[in-house]
């Protein structure tokens, strides 16, 4: 089988999509040696990182050839890359960010599939602007339109697509994402030493990873440090505005020496971030599927998410999960996860066991299940 990803954002993008994208395209590599892989990239600077990544003898990465779309980047991605499948041949065309080509039907010979991650600005419009908001509705509308089959990364997700875009579920199958094997292998002491040195991480923290944004509702664990004394809490992640009103209510609280941002935690770093902190909590009001707490599983950590969306599918029964609306409601699962030496036995346990079910070859098996049976119809 000829496989052909769109591989713009795994070649820009340093998390999220772009995770997904290195991910998914490492994977079915290595589990599918037989299997003939093309990236299409817009840009070949870009596609240089690839090709460091992506050193497997069935991996090609492909660049625009018609001599005036290769200088117009975005219009070949959204019109170009149906006639490099005709020419190049693909069995399977799976857009992993979002969006297909507006023309992907032209290329009559190959079935294609888009993962969506989530809908996030439908929910929190506010975070966009009125002409980001309506681009991004109209690429994710048609590209679940024109797709043979759309790929949802949690059932929450799919349920969303099938509601705010009217399309069947019949045509809409669930493979949920995975995190990067690091996390998986326990750290020495001595990196775990030199991290918190370098970091100037506190002895016992409270961790939080992902984008300081008002979604993810980091200033909620921050008014639980008032009843949790001798603890700290690190916010691993991007700054938005909103981190300014997290280091307001850290200073209304009287915590604000308690609680750190951390902007620059590199990617090799983050295994030992998780290993050292004491709980992980994950308040956030929408996730697509929540990968932090993938990661504070695989990394033996107790997991706290929040109800109300598809945290509940990451974490399933390893994890505790909290109102998130209610800072007393999580206070009193931090407090117990904290104290309960037996709970946080089981918790790690559990943890290690949930995240079997999203190992590498589950996940790329999956995938490949959904590719079969596309090339069969």
């Amino acid at each position: 089988m000829k496989i052909a990803f769109d591989g713009e954002k795994a070649a820009t993008d340093r998390a999220g999509v772009g995770n997904y994208g290195r991910f998914t395209i490492r994977t079915i590599a290595e589990r599918f040696p037989d299997c003939q892989i093309d990236i299409y990239v817009p840009r070949r600077k870009d596609g240089e990182r690839l090709e460091q990544f992506f050193r497997q003898p069935n991996v090609t990465v492909c660049y625009p050839t018609h001599p005036v779309l290769r200088h117009f980047p975005k219009l070949w991605k959204r019109f170009g890359i149906p006639y490099e499948l005709m020419k190049r041949g693909a069995d399977i065309y799976h857009g992993l960010g979002n969006e297909l080509p507006a023309n992907i039907r032209k290329a009559v010979h190959t079935r294609s599939a888009v993962t969506v991650h989530d809908l996030i600005f439908l929910f929190y419009p506010y975070s966009y602007s009125w002409l980001e908001r309506h681009r991004l509705n109209i690429i994710y509308r048609s590209s679940c339109r024109n797709a043979d089959r759309v790929i949802a990364v949690s059932e929450c997700t799919s349920r969303d697509i099938v509601k705010y875009y009217f399309i069947p579920k019949s045509k809409i199958s669930v493979a949920y994402q995975g995190c990067d094997p690091g996390f998986r292998k326990r750290c020495t002491p001595e990196t775990l030493q030199d991290t918190r040195r370098r970091l100037s991480l506190p002895e016992r923290y409270i961790l939080c990873v992902g984008t300081i944004e008002m979604r993810k509702n980091a200033a909620l664990i921050v008014k639980t440090l008032q009843d949790i004394p001798a603890i700290h809490l690190v916010l691993v992640g991007k700054r938005t505005p909103y981190a300014g009103y997290v280091e307001s209510v850290a200073r209304g609280c009287h915590v604000e020496d308690r609680v750190h941002i951390l902007t620059d935690v590199g990617s090799e770093d983050l295994p030992a971030v998780y290993q050292m902190a004491d709980v992980f909590v994950f308040p956030s009001r929408y996730e697509g599927f929540g990968i932090p707490i993938l990661e504070a599983l695989c990394s033996g950590v107790p997991v706290i998410g929040a109800t109300g969306s598809c945290l509940e599918e990451a974490g399933g029964d390893a994890a505790m999960y909290a109102d998130p609306d209610s800072a007393g409601n999580l206070t009193q699962k931090i407090i117990k996860v904290l104290t309960d030496k037996e709970l946080r036995r089981e918790m790690t346990e559990r943890g290690y066991h949930c995240a079997s079910a999203f190992s590498e070859e589950v996940l790329a098996d999956r995938l490949m299940e959904i590719y079969r049976d596309l090339v069969r119809r």
